[in-house]
This record gives C-alpha cells, sequence and structure tokens, in this order.
C-alpha cells in the first residue's frame, strides 16, 4: 500500500468512522487496479464491465415471473425446459441451502446478481449447451460467474435433490412409470429421451 494511504489511514485526526472506512476501500481498490497480474487467471488481470445487473433482472423478472409475465407457460417451460412453479422450488431450496443463490450487497453496496438471474444461466447453459459468455447480453453477467452459477447450481441440486430423484428407481416407481406410459400409449417405456414426458 502506497505511504500516502498508510499514512491517511492511520491519521488519528478523523474522528467519522465511516470516512475512513470509504478511504480504506478506496486504497484497497487503488492497489488492486496498480498492481501487476501475473497470469490468466490472476483476478487482478481481469477487467470490470459495467453490465447493469439490475436492468437485466428486471428484464428477467417481467419477461417470466410477474403476475402477467411477456412470456406465458407455455414458453417458459419450452426455453427453461420445466415449469415456472418447479424453477421456483428449486430455486426457494437451493437459497436456503447456499446463500450463493440470494441477492446480496457487496462492499460498494451495489446490488449483486439475483438468484433468478443465476439459476436462468446455469440452466440455460444446461439446457442447450450455451456458451458462458453468450449469456451476457440478457442475463447480465459475466462468462466466469456463470461457470461458476452452473457447478454451483449441479452441485446443490445433487446435495439436496439427489436422495430422492437421483437414485435407480425402486419397484414402486418402475411400476408408476409403465402405468403411465401406458395410458399415454407406450406400454413398456419407462421414459422418454427429453425427459419431459
Amino acid at each position: 500500500m502506497s505511504k500516502f494511504f498508510k499514512r491517511l489511514l492511520n491519521d488519528s485526526s478523523s474522528s467519522d468512522e465511516e470516512e475512513r472506512n470509504m478511504w480504506f476501500a478506496a486504497a484497497i481498490e487503488f492497489e488492486r487496479q496498480n498492481s501487476q497480474g501475473s497470469g490468466s487467471g490472476d483476478r487482478s488481470s481481469r477487467q470490470y464491465r459495467y453490465r447493469d445487473r439490475v436492468s437485466g433482472h428486471s428484464r428477467l423478472l417481467n419477461d417470466y415471473f410477474v403476475e402477467n409475465p411477456v412470456y406465458d407457460e407455455t414458453l417458459f417451460r419450452r426455453r427453461f425446459r420445466l415449469s415456472r412453479p418447479l424453477f421456483l422450488r428449486i430455486l426457494h431450496t437451493l437459497q436456503q441451502h447456499n446463500d450463493y443463490f440470494v441477492q446480496r450487497r457487496n462492499a460498494a453496496n451495489t446490488v449483486g446478481l439475483s438468484g433468478e438471474q443465476k439459476m436462468t444461466a446455469a440452466l440455460r447453459m444446461l439446457a442447450y449447451g450455451m456458451s458462458a459468455d453468450s449469456l451476457d447480453e440478457y442475463v447480465r453477467i459475466g462468462e466466469t460467474t456463470t461457470i461458476e452459477c452452473v457447478k454451483r447450481f449441479c452441485q446443490g441440486v445433487v446435495e439436496i435433490f439427489g436422495p430422492e430423484y437421483l437414485r435407480s428407481p425402486n419397484a414402486a416407481d418402475i411400476s408408476r412409470l409403465l402405468q403411465k406410459a401406458n395410458q399415454r400409449g407406450f406400454p413398456g417405456m419407462l421414459g422418454s429421451l427429453d425427459c419431459m414426458h
């Protein structure tokens, strides 16, 4: 840290704690911006890009999650590959399990990404095989964050729902699935390839 900032932070004449915290944050940011990165994985070598996360969140809510959304339940199911109530159930459960999916403010008091944005990014990558950086334009989320969302989403789903849903079917499950398939005109079929039936 430069001598100027050290002296400023150690100056006991400043009685305003909030002002000193602000200067401390500025000193850390100054040092971060002026330090030399040692490789492509070094966070200090990354460039900050303002993405207007709040408008991305608002757009996503208006398109799919308000009382009268732009896109109805049919389009929601087509685009997300699951129903809106199931999406919200999974999101709510993930938020209780891992606060990564809870929208928070950072140290600069800036609103972070919402759970809806993070889960949408993860589902779009998983459902459509989209590249991580292709989600930036709509969801307003960077490539690295998208990859982190997918990892945490998958980990959370396995931890929370694994014991119930990610297991081999037992005799009762097989009987129920065969009966359902028979009613739909597919005798002897346990499930469909796209997992939508």
